[in-house]
This record gives structure tokens, C-alpha cells and sequence, in this order.
């Protein structure tokens, strides 16, 4: 028997209505602030990534699904979505006259990381980025208050917003070097990985969930600390933006993103529902990633969130579901009346209705238990009687009353 690979699942019928429906709630207030939705490759050229999101990171350096294509070009499974949507973007000179564009996506990430509960090799992240001529904190809010008004339209409680400044390329050089010598100064209290990114790309240390690296990391300087009058006052009016909308929020100094893209205004939104991989939600401002790309400068906002940990946080997720089950069960008796039924079905079709055809033949009783197992709300009996009268006999469900009705009223 061959199995679906390690890190993947399949979706099987009962949690894809539950997919389907989170997926319309995020097209529907998503649609609602004016972003449209974009659809990019599941593979890029490696550069991309690389460029973008930074060879240092343990998503470019541990966890790409990269191969050499056959004419030698390096691709790679997408492992994010903003520099796809930031390579779209200046690929095909998406600035319009409002001199902003809001777009969002659903679709499938690669990663090889080890797989745990909510955390797949393969998984589908939804996002929304925000690219403008002007980095106004006001967007920044705007995009906070829409995505937790979607987590309250699926029901999620109990969230833990959580924001910091991470600076700019000018506040941040100086910082690191003073960052370098203290991370240096404690390497042996460290993991590998520590002190490894602590050469490399100091800021990443503060990334690191190694247990018994924790109380080292504490000891370390912030970036909060030493940001420059700029980002002070940009992080100051984001906060003020977040209070005017009643959004309630803690500061984490030691709070940075995974990518290097990321600069000035960062957030996490956690949930409480969940273990230790408890982040539902999380981005941040991204407004080098243009210029690192080949485009011309602009500005970003946006964020990411995994919809395996999104499901898994929702408290009544079935509740969400539309109902699909089937208002019309066809049960016909003999072969002359499955062609009648057959012919029927497609009318009712026609006229939007949900319809069930059983095509194995099986006994009036056994349609029925079949009916009840597909939570059908009616079933229409058609026998020699009902196909000479017209009349067919139609049976609730719900009551488990019948009652004769004609097919014409029906169609």
C-alpha cells in the first residue's frame, strides 16, 4: 500500500466543508476592505527566496524543496507567499492610480520541517499584503483590526496580539554589532544554531525556542531599545491607531519575524486554544523587499496565517458549515422508474435543487437508511402507481410524514 507522503494529509470529505467555509468567511471580509485575491507559482527560482527572505534563515538554509530543473535552473517549492507576491507585483508594474494595492492568497507552502500537530511539510497559509507609496502606520492598523475581525467571524477566542519595532536598515547596523559581542560573550550557554546566527544573523537568536536557551536570550539587548527617533514615532502612531480602534495589544520587545524582509512594525497573534506552536497569525512591515527584488521602491504591510492551526484553534468549526445535504432523495422502484427518476433528477437540478440518485438498485428500506445517513430532508418514492397518476409519494424526514404530491408542482 502506498501512504501519502510524511508532512502531507489528504482532505477528506466532513473537513473540507469546514475548509471551504473558513475560506469563504476570509473572501468575504477580506473583500470587504477592498483587497482582491492574487494566485501565484508553488515554485519560484531559488533566488527568489534567497534574496528575499534571506539565506541566513532557517527557512532558506534548513527547510526549502529545491531542484535543479532540466536546464540547470535552481527552483524551489514556495515556502512563504509575500515574495512571490512582492515578485508579481513588480513583474507585471501593478501600480495603479490610487497608488496602492491590497491583495491577498489562499493556497499551498512547502516546508521540511518536522511534522506535528498543525504543522505539515505541506500546508496551506492564507495572507493579505498591503503595497503603497507611503508607509503610513494607519495601514498597519487597518490590517490588524480586518484580520481580527475574520478571527471573530469563525469564533476564535482568547487571541494574544503581541507587537514590537524591529527598526530599519540605519538604527539596526549599530545595534547588531553591539548584539554580535553580547551573543558572543555568552556562546557557550548557547545552542549550535545560536551561536551560529549569532555571526551570521544576530537577530534571529531572538527567533530561537530551544527551552534552555530562553534565559540567556532574556539577557540580551532589544532592538525596542535602540531605535532611532523615525521608528520611535512611526511605532508610537501605529500604537495610537491600534487604541483609537479599541484593539487591545501587548508590546514584546524581544518579538522579530523569521525573514529578513521584515523592518520597523512586527506582530504575532497567538491563541491559547493551542499548545506550543500557538501562533495563528503573524507579519510585519516589509518595505526594503521591493528594491532587494529589482523593483522600484514601495512600501508593504501584511501577514501570514496557517489554516491547519487556524482550524484546529476554532472552538465549533461544524458550525460554520453550510448545509449541502440533499433536499431531494430519489428512491426509485424497478427500472422504468430509476430512467423516470433519472430524467427527474435533472429537471430539479435545473432548478437549483440538491438532488441524490442511488444507482445500485437497492430495496425501498435500504434507500430509506441511506437517505437518513445522507440527512436528506425529503425523499420522493417513484413506483409503477406513481409514474400512471402523476403522483409521487414524498416522505419528511424530519416528521416522517408523507404526503402525495405532483411531479409538475415540483419542476
Amino acid at each position: 500500500m502506498i501512504h501519502a507522503v510524511r508532512g502531507t494529509y489528504d482532505l477528506l470529505p466532513g473537513d473540507i466543508e469546514i475548509w471551504h467555509a473558513v475560506e469563504t468567511r476570509i473572501r468575504s471580509v477580506f473583500h470587504s476592505y477592498g483587497f482582491q485575491e492574487i494566485r501565484t507559482p508553488i515554485f519560484e527560482a531559488t533566488e527568489l527566496f534567497v534574496r528575499g527572505v534571506g539565506e541566513e534563515t532557517d527557512v532558506v538554509s534548513k527547510e526549502m524543496y529545491t531542484f535543479v530543473d532540466r536546464d540547470g535552473a535552481s527552483l524551489s517549492l514556495r515556502p512563504e507567499g509575500t515574495a512571490s507576491v512582492v515578485r508579481a507585483y513588480i513583474e507585471h508594474q501593478l501600480q495603479n492610480e490610487a497608488r496602492m494595492m491590497k491583495l491577498y492568497y489562499i493556497g499551498p507552502m512547502f516546508r521540511r520541517e518536522r511534522p506535528q500537530k498543525g504543522r505539515y511539510r505541506q500546508h496551506v497559509q492564507a495572507g493579505a499584503e498591503v503595497i503603497s507609496s507611503t508607509d503610513n502606520p494607519a495601514i498597519e492598523a487597518e490590517v490588524i483590526e480586518m484580520l481580527l475581525f475574520f478571527f471573530s467571524e469563525v469564533g476564535l477566542k482568547d487571541l494574544d496580539l503581541m507587537v514590537n519595532s524591529i527598526g530599519h536598515p540605519g538604527c539596526r547596523a549599530p545595534f547588531l554589532q553591539t548584539l554580535r559581542k553580547e551573543i558572543a560573550s555568552r556562546a557557550e550557554r548557547f545552542c549550535e544554531d545560536c551561536r551560529r546566527r549569532g555571526e551570521t544573523n544576530p537577530l534571529r537568536v531572538f527567533d530561537c525556542k530551544v527551552p534552555s536557551c530562553q534565559p540567556v536570550i532574556a539577557e540580551l539587548p532589544t532592538i525596542t531599545e535602540h531605535l532611532c527617533d523615525d521608528c520611535k514615532a512611526h511605532f508610537e502612531k501605529f500604537q495610537s491607531y491600534l487604541k483609537a480602534r479599541g484593539v487591545s495589544y501587548r508590546v514584546n520587545f524581544r518579538l522579530v519575524r523569521g525573514f529578513d524582509y521584515y523592518l520597523r512594525t512586527a506582530f504575532e497573534i497567538t491563541s491559547s486554544s493551542l499548545g506550543a506552536q500557538n501562533t495563528v497569525a503573524g507579519g510585519g512591515r516589509y518595505d526594503g523587499l521591493f528594491t532587494d527584488l529589482g523593483g522600484q521602491p514601495a512600501c508593504g504591510f501584511g501577514f501570514g496565517m496557517g489554516m491547519e492551526r487556524l482550524i484546529l484553534s476554532i472552538p465549533n468549526p461544524q458550525a460554520l458549515v453550510a448545509d449541502n445535504a440533499p433536499e431531494y432523495f430519489l428512491a426509485p422502484l424497478g427500472d422504468v422508474a430509476f430512467e423516470h427518476a433519472m430524467l427527474l433528477a435533472r429537471r430539479l437540478r435545473g432548478r437549483g435543487k440538491r438532488v441524490y440518485l442511488d444507482f445500485d438498485g437497492r430495496s425501498l428500506k435500504s434507500q430509506m437508511r441511506l437517505a437518513d445517513k445522507l440527512k436528506a430532508k425529503s425523499v420522493l418514492i417513484i413506483g409503477d402507481e406513481e409514474l400512471k397518476s402523476g403522483n409521487l409519494v414524498m416522505r419528511d424526514m424530519a416528521t416522517k410524514e408523507q404526503r402525495n404530491v405532483r411531479e409538475e408542482d415540483l419542476v
